[in-house]
């Protein structure tokens, strides 16, 4: 790996519901925290070569697992 490359993307790994639909589970927490920053904040689509809506599902996910207090709203380091 170069100096310059990227790492790669964190694969979040997607679950089907009774109608057969994909959706990311707010459960896997340590999923969605390779999916954020340090700073608690998403990455971008780019970098984690997803579509809108999967980016959307992606936050959703994230807003339910914070609301759930599986993770963390700030940075509460510093």
């Amino acid at each position: 790996m170069s100096q310059f490359q990227a790492p790669p993307a964190p694969v979040i790994r997607r679950q089907k519901d009774a109608k057969g639909r994909s959706f990311i589970d707010y459960k896997q927490v340590e999923e969605l925290r390779r999916a954020m920053t340090q700073n608690g904040k998403m990455l971008s689509r780019k970098r984690m070569n997803m579509s809108a809506g999967d980016q959307s599902q992606l936050g959703q996910a994230i807003k339910r697992a914070r609301f759930m207090a599986l993770l963390p709203f700030t940075n509460a380091a510093n």
